[in-house]
């Protein structure tokens, strides 16, 4: 897998017209395209979806409405650690909303925004993690963590932030 942020954009959009030239034209095949974007990308941007549609020779609006339709899809970029609060019935009754909010606050996310600036994290509300027993119940990328409140957001956040300034010094 491509690690998007060591590519500046003008290699990416050309990694994606090198891609785009093994489905010229093949409408059917715009999982895969849509795929392969995000791979180079991290995500897939607008103006991606203009050169997928002109090399598919379909309308933006379809390749748009596949790219909001599946939920791996992202049309922003999203951070290194991906923060998923459950708020299903289990979770939300333990409290999942007041942890989500924690993690906003502690993040500085302004309303909207899901993403901090530095692309350090991204914060997602998920309807169902499958620990119900545990609730509430977050994960990040791939490490569960049960029976959160929201007093220990900044202990855990300040365990990914360490960790990411390890990985970078190794880098």
């Amino acid at each position: 897998m491509c690690n998007c942020n060591d590519m500046i954009p003008d290699m990416r959009y050309a990694a994606l017209e090198k891609m785009l030239g093994k489905y010229q034209g093949s409408t059917g095949k715009i999982i895969p395209v849509l795929q392969e974007t995000q791979e180079i990308f991290g995500y897939i941007p607008e103006e991606a979806i203009k050169t997928i549609a002109a090399a598919l020779k379909i309308p933006s609006s379809e390749v748009f409405g596949v790219a909001t339709f599946y939920g791996l899809f992202h049309l922003e970029a999203r951070g290194q650690n991906i923060i998923r609060v459950c708020t299903g019935t289990a979770c939300h009754v333990q409290g999942s909303g007041k942890v989500l909010e924690a993690f906003k606050n502690a993040l500085d996310l302004a309303p909207g925004t899901m993403t901090t600036a530095d692309l350090q994290f991204t914060v997602e509300p998920v309807a169902c993690l499958g620990a119900c027993g545990m609730a509430p119940v977050i994960m990040i990328n791939e490490d569960a963590y049960g029976r959160i409140n929201p007093d220990d957001v900044p202990k855990i956040l300040a365990h990914y932030q360490e960790k990411d300034d390890k990985e970078r010094c190794i880098a």
